[in-house]
């Protein structure tokens, strides 16, 4: 449920970031507009999308991802968007002097910069997501938060200590898995600069 809802929640967030960046959007009225969008979205916590989600879809794991996606559209499109106004000009204005359409100063002069913050919030996000994903089980949207809580409410304490262990254990991995890519990965973004 924390992969996919993080994954759908990015691509959705993605275009968008850059409808609210105002280096690359000029249009005053319509960045506003995309702005408070994200905060629209952001505004509904990820319990409360479950809920609704459930009700629409029924118990499953379909609403849990759909809730995780929907609560980091928001998410996302804000925190990409602010990455995309705090990066340097210069190699932009670099591609753009070398005859590079706007497309091309975005592709060449823009990501290189932004990719590795991106990166590294939807790292973060992703282990985040794990934490709230128990929770949204828990509330019948699938995962093993329903799992935790049917063996809570049956009584069978080692069970559901075994699960609480599991998760705990699972945070730790994706931890140690989510620096050793930033290291890797940032790392070689960096050094190729």
């Amino acid at each position: 449920m924390a992969f996919l809802g993080a994954v759908l929640g990015a691509v959705a967030a993605f275009p968008l970031s850059f409808l609210g960046a105002r280096n690359i959007n000029r249009l005053g009225f319509l960045r506003l507009g995309v702005r408070r969008g994200y905060d629209v979205i952001r505004a509904f916590e990820t319990l409360l999308l479950a809920l609704i989600f459930i009700r629409a879809f029924g118990l499953g794991p379909l609403a849990g991802i759909l809730a995780i996606a929907v609560s980091e559209v928001g998410t996302f499109a804000k925190l990409f968007s602010e990455a995309i106004e705090n990066n340097s000009e210069r190699p932009i204005e670099g591609v753009k002097a070398a005859g590079g359409s706007r497309l091309r100063q975005i592709r060449f002069g823009l990501l290189p910069q932004v990719n590795p913050v991106i990166l590294s919030i939807l790292l973060y996000n992703f282990e985040s997501n794990v934490r709230s994903g128990t929770i949204l089980g828990i509330v019948g949207a699938g995962g093993i938060g329903f799992l935790l809580s049917d063996r809570i409410s049956a009584y069978r304490w080692d069970e559901a200590w075994s699960i609480i262990f599991l998760i705990v254990a699972m945070v730790y991995v994706i931890d140690a898995l989510s620096g050793l890519i930033r290291a890797r990965i940032i790392g070689g973004w960096t050094d190729a600069r």
